[in-house]
């Protein structure tokens, strides 16, 4: 692997790991300042962030003022936010239609508790059209990437993915519970993890609101080599 490629990867891990950030949008009440706001995000089938985001939201105000945004993503875990990889993804914003089910569906596995807010609550999903990402990984290494270099097309659609995951949680709960605790993700008795997503590069799994990313080993794009690695992972020794 490149340094370029192993770096748009690490990159994409860090947007995958993440599913909250910064929104960064111009601001309508003041031109020429920018606004920053948190929000929730997922990727969609294209690896483009996807939001919903409120009607009455100062963000959403100054995205239809100025669609032009980035959003910035930092690396979990780490007391000093300089020293650890960092994501600024810069796009457009564009409002999906009703139509745009795929992204809909797979924002609300993430986030099940805004099922309706779209149609009872005046929000409305939008995507983030990718321009530029800017990502830094530590000290002197600082990559920007275009679509070519890091866009990675889920290769599973809606459909296969609800398939695996509807498997999963109810055929194989033990071994998402293993998962959990061969990366030290903490699961109490009264807790149910729910994997909640997969892609080429790895899977999510939910505990309550809490969201946790697990990579495989080695890009997948099939169903049958999505199952091999995840019996894969399940035989290893939590130790």
């Amino acid at each position: 692997m490149t340094p370029d490629v192993e770096s748009a990867k690490q990159a994409r891990d860090i947007l995958q790991q993440g599913y909250q950030g910064i929104l960064c949008t111009n601001s309508k009440e003041l031109p020429g300042y920018p606004f920053g706001s948190v929000v929730p995000y997922i990727l969609n089938a294209n690896c483009q962030p996807v939001i919903l985001i409120s009607t009455i939201a100062q963000h959403t105000k100054n995205i239809i003022y100025d669609n032009k945004v980035s959003l910035v993503v930092t690396a979990a875990g780490a007391d000093d936010l300089q020293s650890v990889g960092r994501v600024t993804y810069i796009g457009d914003a564009c409002q999906l239609d009703d139509q745009a089910n795929d992204a809909m569906e797979r924002y609300y596995e993430f986030f099940p508790h805004t099922r309706d807010y779209h149609k009872t609550h005046g929000f409305n999903f939008y995507s983030i059209g990718l321009q530029l990402v800017r990502y830094i990984g530590g000290f002197g290494e600082i990559f920007w990437f275009g679509k070519d270099k890091f866009l990675m097309p889920n290769p599973f659609s809606l459909e296969q993915e609800q398939g695996i995951l509807h498997h999963m949680n109810r055929d194989h709960a033990e071994a998402i519970k293993h998962y959990c605790d061969l990366y030290n993700i903490q699961v109490t008795d009264d807790q149910n993890p729910v994997m909640i997503g997969i892609d080429s590069e790895g899977f999510h799994i939910r505990i309550g609101k809490r969201i946790h990313r697990i990579n495989f080993r080695q890009s997948v794009n099939t169903n049958e080599e999505a199952r091999k690695a995840l019996i894969e992972i399940a035989r290893q020794d939590a130790g």
